[in-house]
């Protein structure tokens, strides 16, 4: 077996103290119950409004839960006034799910929150960490680059 190189050994090191570190700040973020809506519904939120139209079965499988879950889960955010049950243009058995304007409020607001939340901590930091947070944000993101839709 060939030796691990250097810098697959400073990735690994880098890995293991960045993890729990990433899994720290996303769990904070996600915690707090936001004008009524708790993280697992805006989970859901924010599923929906990256694909319109996902029917609940997808959801389902998408969070790997069994559909009659998923419908309850939806049906509670359609009673909130939060997401829409629209026909489908295109085959009338298929119903898809989309935002209603509360719901897009909805986000808003925990997204404002959350950065809210994020920049009173990194107004803590010394000039020169918050430079450096700020210079591995592009690489961080870069990592995501094809993950996402």
């Amino acid at each position: 077996m060939a030796q691990a190189t250097k810098q697959q050994l400073d990735a690994m090191a880098v890995a293991d103290r960045l993890r729990p570190t990433l899994l720290g700040l996303a769990r904070e973020l996600r915690r707090e119950r936001i004008a009524g809506v708790s993280p697992h519904q805006v989970s859901l939120l924010v599923s929906i409004k990256h694909s319109p139209g996902v029917t609940v079965g997808e959801l389902a499988a998408e969070e790997r839960v069994s559909t009659a879950a998923m419908s309850k889960r939806v049906t509670r955010l359609e009673r909130d006034g939060l997401v829409a049950r629209t026909p489908s243009e295109t085959d009338r058995r298929c119903v898809g799910l989309t935002l209603t304007e509360e719901g897009q409020r909805a986000l808003r607001r925990v997204r404002s929150r959350r950065t809210a939340w994020l920049a009173t901590r990194l107004g803590a930091l010394s000039r020169e960490e918050l430079a450096a947070v700020g210079a591995a944000v592009d690489s961080l993101a870069r990592l995501l680059e094809g993950r996402r839709a």
